[in-house]
């Protein structure tokens, strides 16, 4: 069972099952929300994804114009996991409790990274830009 939480605590989660790895998004959207080269997460079935604690402490923000979606602590700002489909939810990398070993799996939106970020890991890379 891998768990997670929030900077602060408030919002935790946890996993009955192993995730399939690391997804790193470069587009610009996610690279203005992070502050940094993208956002990476990891992928899971809704039914192996549980809330801990914290429901109340979750807000979101979806990107005007985009069905983007971001979901934060209210308490600590953090990234917490959210909805990424009918079937799955997200998880953001950083939050877990213990990364298990995980490896970027696959980089998306490659075409959009940032001038100084360098790709160094064997994740798979896939191009196209996506720019707002």
């Amino acid at each position: 069972m891998l768990s997670g939480q929030c900077n602060c605590g408030a919002v935790a989660y946890e996993l009955s099952a192993e995730p399939w790895g690391v997804f790193v998004c470069h587009c610009s959207i996610c690279r203005r929300a992070t502050g940094t080269n993208g956002n990476a997460v990891l992928l899971i079935p809704n039914e192996h994804f549980r809330w801990k604690s914290g429901l109340a402490h979750i807000t979101t923000w979806t990107k005007p114009g985009h069905d983007w979606q971001t979901w934060f602590c209210k308490v600590c700002g953090a990234n917490v996991p959210g909805e990424n489909d009918a079937q799955r939810m997200f998880i953001p990398a950083g939050s877990l409790d213990d990364d298990r070993n995980l490896r970027v799996l696959d980089h998306i939106w490659v075409d959009s990274k940032a001038s100084w970020d360098e790709i160094g890991d064997a994740g798979q890379q896939h191009a196209g830009a996506f720019d707002t």
